[in-house]
This record gives structure tokens, C-alpha cells and sequence, in this order.
């Protein structure tokens, strides 16, 4: 037998509509910050992810938070003071997916300038995550540190940051928008310094290959430079990488440390408003 339902002021058993559109208004407000972080940061906004699985990821991660973060009550949200507050937590998901880009795009940074140091500049193929041309070089160190963002746990400690914001800053409360410009710049600076402290130990030995092999065709011209200047570069930047692997992993593991890092850091000022 099916039970009996009581009636409700809406007329509908046991259905009220004015709860439901409250829960879905709050549902639909923590969705704000993780979404704009989901379609920022590497990774989870490359191109092989298609929209529809970003969006379960967002509903899924909302799910987790539903009864356990403060939320404004549904007749505030419903305000015109709404909008300011929709504005502040796309900013706040959007910054801790920048940051993440900026500090990743120090591998890019790093394999673009081997790359052209060994003369593999045009030597270039389709980045199936942003959907550009990197250099061969750039993109196997991308897929290295996607590998370690991966493998280390990196990609949940990135999500129980975002996650652990609402309780850091809640839905509604003023933030220190300059922050932001702080950490962007702090992301900015850690993102050249870990490029160079990659790229150095090859880049100085092929800057040194270089130099022996304008010295040769400087002392004997007739030697042709692409005959055998070419596969020497070639096979000194192969047998660089393959020596540099070892110490590359962890500049990587740094390098996500830093992120994470960053975006606490961040999220900590952000709720600093004094």
C-alpha cells in the first residue's frame, strides 16, 4: 500500500515548493565558486574534458557541502545584494584556478626554452589540453607534472582547499580584494623562478654545445653546421633530459607544493578584512 501523504499549503502531499526552491537557491550559490574553479584549473579545464563531466564534477562536489556550510538565508540571496555576492564567488574560484595556471605554465616556460636553445623551436605539435602549439619539449614536461598532479594527490588537495573556503570565507562575507593582486603577483614570480631553476642545468650545457660548435665553424668553414652541428645538439639535449629526470620530478613536486600554498595563503587573505 502507498502511504498516505499529508496535504501541503501548496496542495501538492508532501511536497512543500517554497522549501525546495530555497534548498535549490543555495544549491545553485555553492555551485558559483566551484564551477568558476573547475572551468579555470589545469587539468580539470583541459579540452579532452568534455562540459557535460565538468558539470558532474561541480554537482557532486556541491552535493558534499549541502548541510555542513553556512549559507545566506534564500530571501538575501533572492536580493539585489545577490549579485555583488554571485560576482565574489566567481572571482574567488577563478583566482585559485589561475593561480594553478600560472604556476604551471612554469613547465611550459621551462621546456619552451630548452626547446629553442637545442633548436627544436619549430618542432612543434597540438597541446591536447589548451589546444595550442607547444614544443615537443614544453608538452612532454606539461604531461610530467599532469602525471605528478595526478599520481601525488595533488588534484584533492586542490579540491579540499576550494572546499575548505566556504568555511574560510563563507557565501556573503566581504572579502580583501587585494589579495588577489598580491598572490597573482607572488604566482607570478614563483612561476619564472621554478621555470629557470628547471631549465638551467640543460640550458647551460647546450648554451655551452652551441658556443664549441661556432667555434668549429668558425676555425673550419667548410664544415657544414646542419651536418654535424644539428645532431650533436640533438643528441646532448636527449641525453640532458634523460640525466635531468631524476631531479626534474622533484622541482615539480616543489612546484605544486608552491600551488597549493598559494592558494591557501590566498584564501586565508582573503578572509583577512580588517
Amino acid at each position: 500500500m502507498l502511504p498516505d501523504f499529508a496535504p501541503s499549503p501548496t496542495g501538492l502531499p508532501g511536497l512543500e515548493l517554497a522549501q525546495l526552491a530555497d534548498t535549490t537557491l543555495h544549491f545553485l550559490f555553492l555551485m558559483l565558486r566551484i564551477g568558476a574553479f573547475i572551468l579555470s584549473a589545469p587539468l580539470f579545464s583541459a579540452r579532452f574534458i568534455s562540459l557535460p563531466v565538468r558539470i558532474i564534477i561541480t554537482v557532486c562536489l556541491t552535493i558534499s557541502l549541502m548541510g555542513h556550510v553556512t549559507v545566506p538565508p534564500a530571501s538575501d540571496l533572492a536580493g539585489i545584494p545577490s549579485v555583488v555576492w554571485v560576482i565574489r564567488e566567481l572571482v574567488i574560484g577563478l583566482a585559485a584556478g589561475l593561480v594553478l595556471q600560472i604556476l604551471f605554465a612554469a613547465a611550459v616556460m621551462a621546456g619552451d626554452r630548452i626547446a629553442n636553445t637545442a633548436g627544436l623551436g619549430l618542432a612543434a605539435q597540438v597541446d591536447p589540453s589548451t589546444g595550442g602549439q607547444t614544443p615537443v619539449i614544453g608538452q612532454f614536461f606539461t604531461l610530467f607534472l599532469f602525471v605528478i598532479f595526478m599520481t601525488q594527490d595533488f588534484h584533492l588537495v586542490v579540491i579540499r582547499l576550494v572546499l575548505e573556503s566556504y568555511r574560510i570565507l563563507p557565501v556573503g562575507m566581504p572579502m580583501n580584494a587585494a589579495v588577489l593582486v598580491d598572490t597573482a603577483m607572488e604566482a607570478t614570480k614563483t612561476m619564472f623562478y621554478d621555470a629557470a631553476k628547471m631549465m638551467m642545468p640543460a640550458v647551460s650545457v647546450l648554451l655551452i654545445v652551441n658556443i664549441v660548435i661556432g667555434v668549429i665553424t668558425r676555425s673550419a668553414p667548410q664544415l657544414n653546421i646542419f651536418a654535424f652541428g644539428f645532431p650533436l645538439t640533438m643528441t646532448a639535449t636527449l641525453l640532458l633530459l634523460w640525466l635531468t629526470v631524476s631531479t626534474l620530478a622533484p622541482a615539480l613536486i616543489d612546484l605544486l607544493d608552491h600551488a597549493t600554498g598559494s592558494i591557501r595563503l590566498m584564501m586565508e587573505g582573503l578572509a583577512d578584512v580588517r
